[in-house]
């Protein structure tokens, strides 16, 4: 029984590494297809449709037909707010090279606008797992990844952690940067935000999140 455990074991494991390692595959192709700017959002999105979906226990689903039906559906809506957090990220990032340049009293909003910053990037953590879990419009989306950020900390700092352990794991081992380095994180990422939203779903917390 317990041989049978722990092959039973190795084996959805081994199951749960190539399944990933096949996400990351079509994560970058469907990148490519898109010609980087307007493929990745979709291609990050359908990623993340399919581990929800694996996370969430539909192990037998059929992993290309669930990514291209994303990736198709997500298409517009992921590479707008993509648009929108690269520009407003790019805003954020130029004003506080300045700030961090300059001298006087314009020095003073230096951390308040570093943790602007920062606070930004965390909540851009949720916007496609909000995007693949919820039906919501671009803004609510957006307002909602704020609002999910600011009442799960614990969900945030999982993420946090875990990008962070994968970044040096990564560096450390960069044969599997080419194999892993978009379905890991975004493994991480998706089941860090599901619980959040689950708590969400049990406490209503957030009004306007409906699937």
């Amino acid at each position: 029984m317990q041989m049978n455990g722990l092959v039973g074991g190795f084996y959805k494991i081994s199951e749960w590494i190539m399944k990933l390692a096949y996400v990351n595959l079509l994560w970058i192709l469907f990148t490519l297809v898109g010609l980087i700017v307007f493929g990745f959002f979709p291609a990050t999105t359908a990623m993340l449709a399919v581990i929800r979906k694996l996370i969430m226990g539909e192990t037998d689903i059929p992993v290309f037909k669930t990514f291209l039906t994303s990736y198709k559906k997500e298409f517009k809506i992921s590479n707008l707010i993509g648009i929108i957090m690269f520009v407003v990220g790019y805003i954020l990032y130029f004003d506080l090279s300045i700030v961090r340049e300059a001298n006087g009293l314009i020095r003073l909003i230096y951390f308040p606008l570093l943790m602007i910053f920062f606070g930004y990037v965390l909540t851009s953590f949720y916007f496609f797992p909000v995007i693949v879990h919820y039906e919501t419009k671009i803004f609510q989306a957006i307002k909602n990844s704020f609002i999910i950020m600011i009442l799960h900390p614990l969900s945030t700092i999982m993420m946090v952690i875990g990008i962070v352990a994968i970044y040096f794991l990564m560096i450390t081992i960069p044969g599997l940067i080419p194999i892993f380095c978009g379905s890991i994180p975004a493994f991480v990422i998706m089941w860090s935000a599901l619980l959040a939203f689950s708590k969400i779903e049990k406490k209503q917390e957030v009004i306007p999140l409906q699937k």
